[in-house]
């Protein structure tokens, strides 16, 4: 059954907007922060930090209110307008103490959006193995969108990115305007009570009496403390060492994140889980040791291909979890068990590795300002190196027709 082209057209919207929000401050946010508030690496990682309480907040909003009391589309509207209001806030502050507190309520309202829009659309969808991936590339195409404005407006070489805050708050608006046109989402019928067992997916931990499974689980959040590095001192390393228009050729990740994101099942059937799953973390390791030898010069061609190898990076190993955690776990879970996965990544992962991250670029501090970038790439290639051989050696992709055995209500 083919999907109806306005309701694909309107969810891309969504897509869209939902990414560009994100891309609009998120990518320059530690440039930001070392330029305008004279940030130290320790408090550009706990800015950063900000998506991980807001990831683990995120199911109680979800799971307590969205989905037992109020229409995913509604809730939210009214989370990227509140959202919006306090992105503009956050870029009008001129101290860190009172840009974190603004920041930290932008994430927390933005971080539960992400599990609406998926929401929304998978309601809508009549084959969403098939058709989602069409519409979530144009949340990629919104991230790339917002890097290549930044790059157009000159507004990092021009000392303006203060303005990043206004345009995130302009599409957080326009979304949270455009969500209450969407189709209408309401509560799935109740099973009973919620309780916080079910808004952590606490019956999904059943799933983790599979040695093989209990590995991804805690790969997944190993993989995330050098995760934390990329996200939070890219962007920063590019303007450091003087890549022009570091936003716009950052979005080169984001592009190759849509194409491997298209061709994801393929790679999947070919190379199986443990394979596209391996090759996945050992990216990271790959992109990382570039990152170290490359600069703006003569070497500016390993740069960018640390940044295209974001593909790989991110499809190889979020994207393919996810859909090995749906095949893995029995039905009665699925859902239990893609919010343990994100809790975990999103959430403990990159707050570990966000935790970590700054202390070690601050370590690597010159007395002239400029960062020992090849020693600080370097730790977590090496992290990444080991979490691989650490998921290489233990992990067995047989054991997935375990999952049948999991118990009802387990």
């Amino acid at each position: 059954m083919t999907l109806d082209p306005v309701i694909r057209l309107r969810l891309s919207t969504m897509m869209f907007l939902e990414f560009f929000v994100w891309g609009a401050w998120f990518v320059t946010l530690g440039t930001y922060l070392a330029a305008d508030l004279g940030a130290s690496g320790s408090q550009i990682a706990l800015a950063f930090l900000t998506q991980s309480l807001g990831a683990i907040l995120a199911p109680f909003i979800v799971g307590l209110i969205a989905d037992r009391w109020f229409a995913a589309q509604r809730i939210l509207g009214v989370l990227h307008l509140f959202s919006a209001v306090m992105l503009f806030l956050a870029g009008r502050q001129g101290d860190f103490g009172a840009f974190f507190v603004f920041a930290l309520l932008a994430m927390i309202s933005f971080m539960p959006t992400l599990a609406l829009a998926n929401s929304i659309s998978f309601r809508r969808l009549t084959s969403p193995e098939r058709q989602f991936p069409a519409i979530r590339v144009f949340g990629t195409i919104g991230w790339i969108v917002a890097g290549l404005l930044i790059g157009w407006l000159g507004w990092e070489a021009g000392g303006a990115l203060e303005n990043t805050f206004v345009m995130a708050a302009i599409g957080s608006a326009l979304l949270g305007v455009y969500a209450f046109t969407l189709p209408h989402t309401p509560p799935e019928p109740g099973q009973g009570r919620v309780t916080v067992r079910d808004v952590l997916g606490l019956d999904a931990l059943a799933l983790l009496k599979s040695r093989s499974y209990l590995v991804f689980f805690l790969a997944s959040i190993l993989i995330c403390i050098p995760l934390a590095f990329y996200y939070n001192f890219t962007n920063l390393y590019l303007n450091e060492i003087g890549v022009q228009s570091a936003a716009a050729v950052q979005s080169l990740g984001q592009v190759s994140e849509a194409l491997f994101l298209l061709v994801m099942p393929l790679m999947l059937r070919k190379l199986g889980v443990k394979r596209t799953l391996l090759i996945g973390m050992l990216a990271w390791a790959l992109r990382y040791a570039l990152f170290a030898f490359g600069d703006a010069g003569s070497l500016l061609w390993l740069v960018i291909i640390g940044l295209v190898l974001h593909g790989v990076c991110y499809d190889f190993f979020f994207v393919a979890g996810q859909i090995y955690t749906d095949r893995f776990a029995p039905k009665h879970v699925r859902s239990a068990a893609q919010g343990l996965i994100s809790l975990a990544t999103y959430g403990v992962g990159l707050l570990i590795g966000s935790l970590i991250s700054g202390p070690i670029v601050d370590a690597f501090l010159a007395a002239d300002g400029a960062h020992d970038w090849r020693t600080i790439w370097l730790i977590p290639a090496a992290l990444a190196v080991g979490v691989a051989l650490f998921f290489a050696a233990l992990f067995r992709e047989r054991e997935t027709v375990e999952a049948a055995e999991v118990p009802q209500g387990a």
